[in-house]
């Protein structure tokens, strides 16, 4: 994996190194995600998460990365795999884990599930069960930051699999014909459910798929979170200067299949296996922070932490109650 980037960006993108605390909150947040999905998946297992599950094991550096760029008030959308994105953003481990179980505490009372739960407190908007219909949502965010005035970054997330979807590009026209500040960021896992995206995009710099609106793009190693917040941060300072959207790419890979119910027979094991044991980018990271000093007491005390949030969450979610049949009636019309 190789970092490119379009002319209209600086191109510095590799040059900024996190600090020991830098990586040391990246490794907490990613160990973080990469738990609660494990337990997620093994709740599926037991019968007590229903639906679709799409878990994002193997992504996290993406979402922890640009994370670490954003501030207070930057709004965050993206598909139906989407747990990462909520811890990412702060998001309450057990009133996601509560949300995926279908119980009263959840986000969404219940009535979400895995695809569709969001908090107006951490601004995030949302998975989408529809594939590429974030995007459209995204920069209506994007538009509302822009009329408001504010610094704001609409992050819109979405994957390769949507990447050539009409709506998306109807989506890049509105907003570079507007100068919206979107950060279009295109998770290239490869298999858009069980199709290789070189089987079914003709188009395979996808980072360069905005340049007949005039939006630049990057692409970047996903596996490597001082190269995706690197990239975020030169890509959100572009949006946040009101020069208009930018299109980042970032390659990655999920473990898993597309969903619990995909049993992944469309990629040999050992393909999987090769990724995970020299591109992990929580071991890359382990072995970043170990090599400045860090001890491995401490980073085991980490690893200690995260378990202890997760059983807690688990816990929660399975003795919170169902929702009450009312709930039926609400959050259908908004009062007015």
């Amino acid at each position: 994996m190789s970092n490119e980037t379009d002319p209209g960006l600086g191109g510095g993108h590799n040059s900024r190194a996190m600090t020991e605390a830098d990586l040391k909150h990246a490794y907490y947040q990613m160990v973080l995600i990469r738990r609660f999905e494990e337990r997620s998946g093994q709740l599926y297992g037991m019968g007590l998460i229903g639906g679709f599950c799409h878990l994002y094991i193997g992504q996290e550096a993406v979402v922890v990365g640009i994370q670490m760029e954003l501030k207070q008030g930057d709004k965050i959308i993206t598909s139906y795999r989407d747990h990462g994105q909520m811890l990412a953003a702060g998001m309450d481990p057990r009133g996601v884990m509560a949300e995926l179980t279908g119980r009263e505490g959840g986000y969404s009372h219940g009535k979400g599930g895995s695809m569709h739960m969001f908090s107006s407190e951490k601004h995030f908007y949302g998975g989408h069960g529809i594939v590429g219909a974030q995007v459209s949502l995204g920069i209506g965010l994007a538009f509302a930051n822009k009329y408001r005035g504010t610094d704001e970054v609409s992050v819109t997330y979405y994957g390769e699999g949507a990447s050539n979807q009409g709506q998306v590009y109807e989506s890049f026209n509105l907003a570079a014909l507007h100068k919206l500040p979107c950060l279009f960021v295109l998770e290239n896992n490869r298999y858009g459910m069980g199709t290789s995206v070189e089987r079914a995009s003709a188009s395979k710099a996808l980072w360069r798929n905005g340049e007949p609106w005039g939006i630049p793009g990057m692409y970047v190693d996903g596996m490597d979170v001082q190269a995706v917040r690197a990239a975020a941060a030169e890509a959100v300072a572009h949006c946040r200067a009101g020069k208009g959207p930018v299109l980042l790419e970032v390659d990655t890979y999920r473990y898993r299949g597309h969903s619990m119910s995909d049993p992944a027979k469309y990629r040999q094991r050992s393909e999987v296996d090769e990724i995970r044991k020299n591109q992990d980018p929580i071991d890359r990271v382990r072995r970043e922070l170990l090599a400045m000093g860090v001890e491995e007491n401490e980073l085991k005390a980490m690893d200690e932490q995260v378990k202890a949030v997760v059983t807690d969450a688990a816990a929660f979610a399975q003795t919170s109650p169902e929702p009450d049949p009312s709930e039926l009636w609400t959050d259908i019309l908004v009062e007015s």
